[in-house]
C-alpha cells in the first residue's frame, strides 16, 4: 500500500508539472424561460475539468491552461449543447440557454474516435443510444439492439453469451467479430463480457471496420458501452420492474463525492430474474428458469485538475436453470413452440469478474491515458448437459472438472497519447496496447445406452477433450486528423498487431466405471500472426450541420488453432490465419430546422479474404475453423430522427445488407463441399425499425409527461447455416409503452412482442433451434433521487 501511494504521489508531481493554469471561466445557464437550471453538468471535453451549476445556474471553472476547448453542457429534460470557446488569461463569464427535449433533438457526444466529439462531426457510420433513449427502447441486454440499429444483429443461443454480427460480419466463434467495450474496457472473448445493461450513460454502436483504433476482433464494428459516472452532487435511481413469466428486475445505484472536487464514488447493481419461456416436456417442468446480479463499482481520485485515477470493478453471477433450450430443429421449435424433450438437464454457474485502472492526465502538450485491466470468466455446469436435445439416452457432455478448467483469465494494457483539448489543425493519437489470455478447458461427451441413434458403435463411455490454450500479443498505433481548409479534414491511420497462439491439446477414452485410456497424447502446437491495419478518410463539412465524407478501412478477425476434435479431416492443432477485410464506405450526415431533424445516410462494401469458416462436429459439440473462402458484402443504412411538432419524437432506422461468398470450400466428413454464393449466416438482409413517442406536458409543466410509444422492428430473411438449409424468413415484431415520467420518478406499463409472433432467432447449422422470445406484457416504476 506504501509503494502505491508513493507511485500516485510521484505521478502526480510528474504531470502536475506539465500544468499551466491561466485562465478562470464561469458562466450560467438558464432555460427558454430565462430560470436558472440547477444540477447541470458543464464540461471541457478532452480534460478533467467537469462541475455542475449551484442554484442559480451558475458553474466555475478556475486555473484552466489557456487554449480553444469545447464545452458541453447538460441536464435532464434539455437538448444537450456544444460550443467552442476561447480562454485567455484572465476571467470570462458567458450565459448559456438550453432547450426542453420536447422541441428540439439531443447532441450526443461520444468517444467513437478515442477522444470526446460530436456524434454528427465524425466521418464514420454511428449510432447511438442516450440513456434516455436506452430506457425509451427497453434495452436491458446487449442483444437487444437488433431491429434498433441498422444492419445490426445479434441473438443468444441460451448461455448468456450474445452473437453479434454487423454488416454480414458475423460472428462465429468465442473471437468476436464485433468489439464490445464498456468503460473503455475490451470485453475480450465471449467467455468474458457482461451482456446486461443498467446505470447506462449512452450506448455508441460503430459499423464497419475499426482496426486502427481499436485492433483484433473489431472487424464487424465496436460496440461502445458508457455507465453513468459520479459528480459533486450526490443522487442515484432505483427501478423495479414485473413482468410475464414471473420476470423481476431490480436495480440501484447512487454516485457521491466522497470528497469534493477530489474523490468521487459510484456503486450500482442489478438482480434479474424470470421463471423461464420453456417447458421440459420429458418431465414437465420449467426448463430455462434463471436469475442474474450484476454489479458495478467506480471510484475516482482526481489527485490535480489535469491528473486522475479510476478504479473500475463489474461482476457477474448468472445462475441458469436452462442452458441451451433448443428443440431438435427449426420445424419442432416452431410446431411445438418453447417445448422441448430432453432427459439431461443442468444449472449452469457463469461468474465473470472485470477490475480495470485507468490513468487520465490532460495537459497543454499531450493528452495521456493508461488503461490496465484483467478479466476472469468461470463457466461450467452442474451436472451433464443434454447433448441430443432429445429424451434419448445418446449424448450428454460434462464440464465440470474443478475449477483449474473452463477459468478464462485475460490482462490488457494499453497506453495512450493524444493530442491537447485546445489542438484544432491537428489532432492525432497514438499508443500501444497488449494483451495476455489464458483459457484451459476440458469437455467429456458421454455416450449412454442409447448411443446407437447417434451413430456410435459402442455405448456407455466418455470421450474427453482438454485443450488448454494460451495467447498473447500487442499493437502500435496512430492516427491524426489535419485541418487543411475551413471545410476539409483528412485522417489518416495505421496499426500493426502481433499476436502469439499456443495450443495443447488430450484426447482420452474412458469407459463408464474404469479409469482413462489416452487416445491422444499430450501435444501442444504454436502459430504466429500479425497484421497491418490502416484507415484513410476525408470529409467535407458543407455547413456546421451538413458533412459529407468518403472512408477506406482495414479490419481483422485474429487466427487461430483448432481445438481436438472427433472428425478425420478436421486434425487438432491446425493453424488458421487471421481474417482481413476491406471496408469502403460514403456517408452524409446532416441536421436541419435548428437541430429538430437529423438524416444521416451510408453506402458500403466489404471484401473479407481468409474468410474463418467454423464447422460444429458432433456429437462431441468442438468447433474447428479452417480459412475457407471469400464473402463480400454491400449494403445501405439510413437514420432519420425528428421532432417536428413539440413533444412528438419519429425515429426511423434501415438498414439493407447483401452478404455472398464469391468462393466457400467447406470440409464434410472427409470431403470438400463447395458452398460458393451462398449467403452469410446471421445476417437478416433487412433491418427496420420505426418508433413514435409522443409526450403531452401535464398541468403546463414540461418535466412532467404522459409519454406514449409505439414501435415496429421488421427483419427480413436470414440463414443459420453455411449450406443455406436453415432459414427465418422475414417478420414484423410490435413493442408499445405508455406512462408517466415527471422529474422524479416514472411509471411505466410496457408490451414486447404484442403480435406474439414465433420466429426463430437462433439455430446451430446442425438444425437445433432456439426461439425468440414471446408477447410479454410488464410494469416499471423509477426513481432518481
Amino acid at each position: 500500500m506504501k509503494k502505491l501511494s508513493t507511485l500516485i504521489f510521484l505521478l502526480t508531481l510528474f504531470f502536475s508539472a506539465f500544468a499551466q493554469t491561466r485562465s478562470n471561466f464561469s458562466g450560467t445557464v438558464t432555460n427558454t424561460n430565462a430560470k436558472p437550471i440547477a444540477g447541470a453538468i458543464a464540461s471541457l471535453l478532452n480534460t478533467n475539468f467537469a462541475t455542475s451549476t449551484n442554484a442559480q445556474g451558475v458553474f466555475t471553472f478556475q486555473n484552466i491552461p489557456a487554449g480553444q476547448y469545447t464545452l458541453h453542457i447538460s441536464s435532464m429534460g434539455y437538448a444537450a449543447i456544444s460550443q467552442n470557446v476561447i480562454l485567455l488569461a484572465g476571467d470570462r463569464n458567458t450565459n448559456f440557454q438550453l432547450t426542453e427535449t420536447s422541441n428540439r433533438l439531443e447532441e450526443v457526444i461520444v468517444t467513437a474516435q478515442k477522444r470526446e466529439e460530436a456524434a454528427q462531426q465524425v466521418p464514420i457510420s454511428i449510432s447511438t443510444l442516450s440513456a434516455k433513449q436506452v430506457q425509451d427502447y427497453k434495452v436491458w441486454n446487449l442483444k437487444d439492439l437488433t431491429g434498433i440499429i441498422p444492419n445490426l444483429y445479434s441473438a443468444n443461443p441460451g448461455d448468456g453469451r450474445n452473437v453479434t454480427g454487423i454488416r454480414g460480419i458475423a460472428t462465429t466463434s468465442y473471437d468476436p467479430a464485433i468489439a464490445t467495450y464498456i468503460d473503455g474496457v475490451n470485453q475480450f472473448s465471449l467467455d468474458t463480457y457482461i451482456p446486461q445493461l443498467f446505470d447506462v450513460e449512452r450506448v455508441e454502436v460503430l459499423r464497419g471496420p475499426q482496426g486502427t483504433l481499436y485492433g483484433r476482433n473489431a472487424q464487424g464494428g465496436v460496440i461502445n458501452v458508457i455507465t453513468k459516472q459520479p459528480t459533486n452532487i450526490a443522487g442515484g435511481f432505483a427501478e423495479v420492474n414485473f413482468g410475464s413469466y414471473g420476470q423481476q428486475r431490480y436495480s440501484l445505484g447512487f454516485r457521491t463525492p466522497l470528497i469534493k472536487d477530489k474523490l468521487y464514488l459510484g456503486v450500482a447493481g442489478l438482480y434479474d430474474g424470470f421463471n423461464g419461456f420453456y417447458t421440459n416436456q420429458f418431465n414437465n417442468t420449467k426448463l430455462d428458469k434463471q436469475h442474474s446480479f450484476t454489479g458495478n463499482y467506480y471510484l475516482k481520485y482526481l489527485a490535480t485538475q489535469s491528473f486522475s485515477l479510476t478504479l473500475n470493478v463489474k461482476n457477474y453471477a448468472n445462475r441458469n436453470n436452462g442452458p441451451f433450450a433448443l428443440s431438435s430443429s427449426p420445424a419442432d421449435a416452431l410446431a411445438q413452440p418453447f417445448q422441448v424433450n430432453q432427459n439431461a438437464t443442468t444449472r449452469m454457474i457463469d461468474n465473470i469478474f472485470n477490475a480495470s485502472l485507468s490513468a487520465n492526465y490532460t495537459g497543454k502538450g499531450f493528452n495521456f491515458t493508461s488503461n490496465s485491466a484483467y478479466q476472469q470468466n468461470y463457466r461450467y455446469y452442474t451436472v451433464p448437459i443434454d447433448g441430443d436435445f432429445s429424451p434419448l439416452d445418446a449424448v450428454s457432455v460434462i464440464n465440470n472438472y474443478g475449477p483449474q478448467f473452463n477459468k478464462v483469465k485475460v490482462g490488457t494494457q494499453e497506453f495512450r497519447f493524444s493530442s491537447p483539448a485546445s489542438a484544432t489543425n491537428l489532432k492525432w493519437t497514438a499508443g500501444v496496447y497488449g494483451f495476455y489470455r489464458y483459457s484451459p478447458s476440458k469437455t467429456g461427451t458421454h455416450f449412454g445406452a442409447d448411443a446407437a441413434a447417434v451413430g456410435s458403435p459402442i455405448t456407455d463411455f466418455t470421450a474427453i477433450n482438454t485443450n488448454i490454450e494460451r495467447n498473447y500479443g500487442g499493437a502500435v498505433f496512430g492516427q491524426v486528423t489535419y485541418v487543411f481548409a475551413p471545410q476539409w479534414d483528412f485522417t489518416a491511420g495505421l496499426r500493426y498487431d502481433y499476436e502469439h497462439k499456443k495450443e495443447q491439446v488430450k484426447g482420452e477414452f474412458q469407459p463408464d466405471g474404469a479409469d482413462p485410456i489416452t487416445t491422444q497424447n499430450d501435444t501442444s502446437s504454436t502459430a504466429h500472426f500479425k497484421a497491418f491495419t490502416p484507415k484513410i478518410s476525408l470529409a467535407y463539412h458543407i455547413t456546421d450541420n451538413n458533412n459529407l465524407y468518403a472512408t477506406y478501412s482495414r479490419g481483422f478477425r485474429a487466427g487461430g488453432i483448432s481445438q481436438l476434435g472427433s472428425d478425420p479431416s478436421q486434425p487438432p492443432l491446425f493453424a488458421f490465419k487471421p481474417e482481413y477485410s476491406n471496408n469502403y464506405e460514403l456517408g452524409s450526415k446532416n441536421s436541419f430546422l435548428n437541430n429538430r431533424l437529423h438524416l444521416n445516410v451510408s453506402l458500403f462494401y466489404i471484401a473479407i479474404d481468409n474468410a474463418q469458416v467454423p464447422t460444429l462436429i458432433l456429437p462431441q459439440a468442438i468447433t474447428v475453423t479452417r480459412n475457407a473462402g471469400k464473402l463480400d458484402s454491400k449494403g445501405a443504412e439510413a437514420e432519420l430522427a425528428a421532432t417536428l411538432l413539440k413533444g412528438l419524437d419519429i425515429f426511423y432506422n434501415f438498414g439493407y445488407t447483401h452478404a455472398k461468398y464469391s468462393d466457400l470450400q467447406v470440409a464434410s466428413n472427409g470431403a470438400v463441399v463447395n458452398l460458393s454464393g451462398n449467403r452469410q449466416v446471421y445476417t437478416p438482409n433487412v433491418t427496420s425499425m420505426l418508433a413514435l413517442q409522443y409526450g403531452y406536458a401535464l398541468g403546463g409543466n414540461t418535466q412532467n409527461k404522459l409519454i406514449a410509444r409505439g414501435e415496429w422492428r421488421y427483419l427480413g430473411k436470414q440463414y443459420f447455416d453455411l449450406a443455406n438449409q436453415i432459414e427465418q424468413k422475414g417478420y414484423n415484431t410490435f413493442n408499445a409503452r405508455v406512462g408517466v415520467s415527471t422529474k422524479r420518478f416514472d411509471l411505466f406499463v410496457w408490451g414486447t412482442n404484442l403480435g406474439n409472433k414465433r420466429y426463430i432467432d437462433y439455430a446451430y447449422d446442425f438444425g437445433a433451434a432456439h426461439l425468440g422470445n414471446p408477447r410479454m406484457y410488464g410494469v416499471t416504476l423509477r426513481t432518481n433521487f
